[in-house]
């Protein structure tokens, strides 16, 4: 039964609207929100399918749903205006703004290497709970008693949840305010979009059920991951997401731990489970790069910061690093095999859904894509990007 798909695309931004309309034709969403903020309009905003599949709910254009990584983004984005403000130096020692951290052998991590995956926590031997996770300082003092799995600097992998807490601990000291506020003083309110990290419980009834892989070969995979991984000698890579016992390895299983839980909603968890839209998204990237409210939020220096490839490679050997991954200074950048974005002037993140957000300063983009079917690196986002290219005649 075909999918009603609601919303507009401008002229010129047709080829968007069937890429979307295509996604759903092929059986790969459940319900998908998608957005383009191209210069200084809003010329893409749809929304189709299905809220929650257990209740027949459908996406509407009010629906809200978890982001997962493309929480990081926006941390990334709250670096760079603390920087650009003089609150944060990138090149000055994460002790330098909080003193706590320095023990164990942390004491030389400069801040950037954290936002560029290279600090060597990207798993903690603390076993927390979900009970620690939802509080906050728990999982601080963990970090602060934590030695580095590598030496810092000389490798990266990727910090799945653990980014969260770093960034956002070393914003909190350098601004005086945890990611949910910062998130809302620095770019939702003045931008009048629907984004939280820490989502008031009145409006848990817009958000979006998540819902775990259809194929019955993937979610077997979930539950036998772990075990395998260990066996390899790649346990961080397990801990890195379930940080002991906290979540399950496949971040939606059913259980009183998962992300679909209003308890995680409202939390602060910054790398992970920031609460939007498609349309806050892509105008959050665009005012990035682009006069919106004035003049861009970045700077030239900080957009030409935010695309220099810092973390590049094979990564860290007890980690699982996808091929041709390229970290910038807390962003995702063009040219990674599996995530095409338009151009090199483009940085942005994904998440374990497969959604994703990116600004492309060339073209004054900002782009937004959000789901709720679990299905990462495929080719939904990936689809939606190449027809935006085409739009645009990149």
């Amino acid at each position: 039964m075909p999918t009603d798909i609601s919303g507009f695309a401008d002229e010129g931004f047709g080829p968007v609207a069937d890429a979307f309309a295509e996604n759903f034709r092929r059986g790969t969403e459940m319900g998908a929100a998608c957005a383009v903020h191209h210069d200084g309009r809003l010329v893409v905003d749809l929304h189709g399918g299905v809220a929650d599949v257990t209740t027949g709910r459908p996406w509407t254009a009010d629906t809200l749903t978890i982001g997962f990584s493309v929480s990081k983004g926006l941390m990334a984005l709250c670096g760079y205006l603390a920087h650009q403000r003089g609150l944060l130096d990138f090149d000055a020692p994460v002790a330098s703004v909080w003193p706590e951290f320095a023990g164990h052998g942390k004491q030389d991590i400069v801040i950037r290497d954290v936002f560029a995956h290279r600090a060597g926590l990207m798993a903690l031997d603390a076993d927390l709970t979900l009970e620690d996770v939802l509080a906050w300082e728990p999982v601080i003092r963990a970090i602060e008693a934590q030695r580095p799995l590598w030496e810092p600097g000389t490798a990266f992998a990727y910090h799945a949840l653990t980014f969260g807490w770093l960034t956002g601990e070393i914003l909190r000291r350098a601004t005086g305010m945890m990611p949910g506020a910062l998130l809302a003083s620095w770019l939702a309110d003045p931008l009048g979009v629907d984004a939280w990290i820490g989502l008031p419980s009145d409006l848990e009834h817009r958000v979006a059920r998540m819902h775990a892989p259809r194929s019955r070969l993937l979610r077997t995979g979930y539950r036998a991951m772990p075990a395998i991984l260990r066996r390899i000698g790649k346990a961080p890579a397990v801990r890195t997401v379930t940080l002991g016992s906290a979540f399950p390895f496949s971040l939606i299983d059913g259980c009183a731990r998962d992300f679909n839980t209003p308890a995680v909603h409202a939390a602060q968890i910054p790398a992970a489970n920031a609460i939007l839209d498609a349309r806050a998204l892509a105008t959050i990237y665009a005012s990035a790069v682009a006069p919106l409210t004035g003049a861009p939020l970045l700077s030239c220096a900080s957009a030409a910061d935010a695309v220099t490839v810092r973390s590049v490679g094979d990564g860290w050997s007890a980690a699982l690093s996808p091929p041709g991954i390229r970290f910038s200074t807390g962003f995702l950048v063009n040219g990674i095999p599996f995530r095409p974005l338009l151009s090199d002037s483009s940085f942005g993140h994904d998440g374990a859904s497969g959604s994703l957000g990116f600004a492309d300063a060339d073209s004054k983009t900002g782009f937004g894509y959000v789901n709720n079917l679990i299905s990462p690196r495929d080719h939904r986002a990936n689809d939606l990007s190449a027809a935006l290219r085409r739009c645009l005649g990149l």
